[in-house]
């Protein structure tokens, strides 16, 4: 994944007050942390932010009064409602440096005919390096069938990648599927007849 380039300023204010200006200005605050240095508190521009964000885990590279500041997402906070963003969290992090992030799982293919698959992960804990962070996991189900399990062991990760969940744990599994009979679903037809019937 390569990083988003954004131009960021420094902010000295803070609370609702602020908050609700910068949404007026179009810009979205939000604070760097890590590596034991003190918190800076920036502002972003918004449009350009929220594209930028949209892959989880996303990568910036911050201009800070002229200064390169590489940073990953770590949290968003959007409004319940009307779903803006409305602060961001960000951790620094150096080029090679190895961090801990949570990737999505996607499945794809299509299964032998007759049956269906369940997904019990939707996303997956790794170590990677912060400059090489994989936007998803994919999951071949191609062609397989009943009875079939797929574990975190046996998932394709990216080069240096290193799976930090229990390699035992269940991530799709396929089974065949139900189908209701014509007779069975007569019945119900008939049966909720009868139900609306009795009601009326």
């Amino acid at each position: 994944m390569s990083e988003q380039k954004l131009a960021a300023e420094v902010r000295t204010e803070f609370g609702k007050g602020f908050a609700r200006r910068a949404r007026m200005a179009h810009l979205i605050p939000a604070v760097i942390y890590g590596h034991g240095a003190e918190p800076i508190h920036i502002t972003l521009p918004s449009k350009a932010t929220t594209l930028a964000v949209r892959t989880a885990n996303a990568l910036l590279s911050l201009d800070i009064n002229g200064e390169e500041h590489l940073a990953l997402v770590k949290d968003i906070q959007r409004d319940p409602i009307k779903q803006i963003i409305e602060h961001i969290d960000l951790l620094t992090v150096r080029k090679g440096e190895k961090v801990t992030v949570d990737i999505p799982v996607h499945v794809v293919g299509e299964l032998a005919p007759g049956n269906v698959y369940n997904q019990e992960l939707t996303v997956i804990s790794l170590e990677a390096e912060a400059t090489h962070l994989p936007t998803a996991i994919e999951v071949d189900i191609e062609g397989r069938t009943a009875g079939e399990h797929i574990h975190a062991s046996d998932l394709v990760l990216p080069k240096g990648s290193v799976l930090l969940a229990d390699a035992e744990a269940l991530v799709v599994h396929i089974s065949e599927a139900t189908e209701v009979s014509e007779e069975e679903a007569s019945a119900e037809t008939t049966e909720g007849s009868s139900v609306s019937a009795a009601a009326e």
